[in-house]
């Protein structure tokens, strides 16, 4: 009798021990809907699109992936390109926690997510995006949402279209499709370059706006030599 009831209790003791192990993994585990909704801060820099890289590089196939290894992504830094670690939940834990502890020298600026719910469902959902169902992630109300994809600049409006620009002084003036003109000082405007398909024409250059005061703008050619051709020097 004794030891039925001993081998009873073992039995209830392991069972009991088997459900608090498969509690604590399900509270592990992340929550892949979530983390899309996580995931729009890191949109600016990051898609999850194939071969669609930003800033950074397109996670669309990181999961498991050597880290500093995507063959057709050219701003690695050398720190991450010569560390020996594999993307998973343990290592994917830590890069977001403090990216420059887990890799001194990286490139990377993001500080990290403090909060361990948000780490585990960001997590979730880049193992979702990997094996294909990820799911979509709502806008979130109040402020502006990160777009994970650029605009298509060949469909820009003729306020966009660039005629011309003239340098003089401190001043470019640019003239664009629908007659305008705008006059920018020279620290408020960058030349820029997009080789992707969602870049301007061959000789169409393109002028976006940029700063939260509207003084700022961005002039993007198709590829760099087309910049110093563009530009011209006259004072009117």
């Amino acid at each position: 009798m004794d030891r039925k009831i001993r081998c009873g209790l073992a039995s209830a003791t392991l069972l009991a021990v088997l459900a608090l192990a498969t509690g604590n993994d399900a509270a592990a585990a992340g929550d892949p809907r979530r983390g899309a909704q996580v995931f729009q801060a890191c949109m600016a820099c990051h898609s999850v699109k194939p071969g669609e890289h930003l800033t950074g590089p397109s996670l669309a196939h990181a999961w498991s992936r050597r880290a500093g290894t995507e063959k057709t992504f050219l701003r690695y830094s050398d720190a991450l390109k010569s560390i020996d670690i594999v993307w998973n939940e343990a290592t994917l834990e830590k890069w977001l926690s403090d990216p420059a502890q887990l890799v001194p020298g990286t490139s990377m600026t993001f500080p990290g997510l403090k909060e361990s719910k948000d780490r585990q469902d960001v997590i979730a959902y880049l193992r979702a995006v990997s094996e294909g169902k990820a799911p979509s992630a709502e806008p979130r109300r109040g402020g502006m949402m990160m777009q994970s994809r650029k605009a298509d600049l060949k469909k820009a409006p003729p306020a966009g279209q660039v005629v011309s620009i003239s340098y003089c002084g401190d001043t470019y003036t640019v003239r664009t499709a629908d007659g305008k003109v705008n006059k920018v000082w020279e620290f408020n405007l960058r030349f820029k370059t997009d080789s992707s398909k969602e870049g301007p024409l061959p000789g169409k250059p393109i002028i976006v706006g940029a700063g939260m005061q509207g003084d700022r703008a961005s002039v993007v050619f198709a590829a760099p030599a087309e910049i110093g051709s563009v530009i011209k020097q006259a004072c009117q």
